[in-house]
């Protein structure tokens, strides 16, 4: 859990200052909200990479996060603003289990 946490102050703190330096920002508060979509795709795939969480379960607590971030993003912004953080959670998050797939123990963490 404690990794989980890291990986997820890392990932928003590393995306944010990519999307506020270098992407062109568009305010702090919504490269923050980018930030924290990033970071708690990576930490919730980090977590989630654990044998006693079923495939079921890994995709129910992803979507209940998602749905969250989407209505934090919609109630702080507005709907055009909120999707692109759920499309970055996505990609995230399937990534991750992408390149744990290339790997024998199918997992990241190992």
């Amino acid at each position: 859990m404690q990794r989980a946490l890291l990986y997820f102050l890392a990932g928003t703190v590393v995306s944010f200052l990519i999307n506020y330096f270098l992407l062109g920002s568009e305010g702090w508060p919504l490269d923050l909200y980018y930030g924290i979509a990033f970071g708690a795709a990576w930490g919730m795939a980090y977590y989630l990479d654990d044998e006693q969480f079923t495939l079921i379960q890994k995709l129910g607590i992803s979507f209940i996060l998602m749905t969250v971030l989407l209505v934090a993003g919609i109630f702080i912004f507005d709907a055009e603003l909120a999707v692109p953080a759920i499309i970055r959670f996505s990609m995230v998050f399937v990534a991750y289990y992408v390149l744990a797939s290339f790997r024998r123990a199918k997992s990241l963490r190992k």
